[in-house]
């Protein structure tokens, strides 16, 4: 083999080392990616089907839970349009309360429920995480919306 043939080899290996690994990076971060879907979003059926997404909202005053074990919990979550039962087994944040913020991030279940596995609350008394935020005041501007009477000429 020629010098020039021994260095386009080595190239044409190198690049096709460069392209498995990639697309291997791709790959790995695709599957880590969790989607932000509000709970009137998955009443309209865009949760994705059998993948990992976060739903996020209120924690629906009165609807806090606790079985006997003390791990396990179900909760709603709101945007104040729509209300979605989240099932989550494990230790609660110490700012989880009912009325405030949270996003969980989990799978739906077979009978329409959201099963987490990790919950997240809020950090500070006024903050509310941004895709709850605009998922709640979406909500309300939709329901504020369908209140109003259109008007007719």
């Amino acid at each position: 083999m020629k010098s020039r043939h021994k260095k386009l080899a080595l190239i044409g290996g190198a690049l096709a080392i460069i392209g498995i690994i990639a697309a291997l990076v791709l790959n790995a971060l695709n599957s880590n990616i969790a989607l932000y879907i509000s709970p009137t979003d998955v009443a309209e059926g865009k949760a994705p089907q059998g993948k990992a997404f976060r739903i996020g909202g209120l924690v629906k005053e009165g609807s806090l839970q606790r079985q006997a074990d003390g791990v396990t919990i179900a909760f709603v979550v709101t945007d104040t349009a729509k209300d979605m039962t989240v099932h989550y087994k494990g230790i609660l944040p110490d700012l989880f309360k009912e009325g405030k913020g949270v996003v969980a991030q989990g799978k739906m279940a077979a009978d329409g429920t959201f099963t987490a596995s990790e919950v997240l609350a809020k950090h500070d008394e006024n903050y509310m995480p941004p895709e709850a935020a605009k998922a709640v005041g979406d909500a309300q501007a939709k329901s504020a919306g369908a209140e109003k009477p259109k008007a007719s000429y």
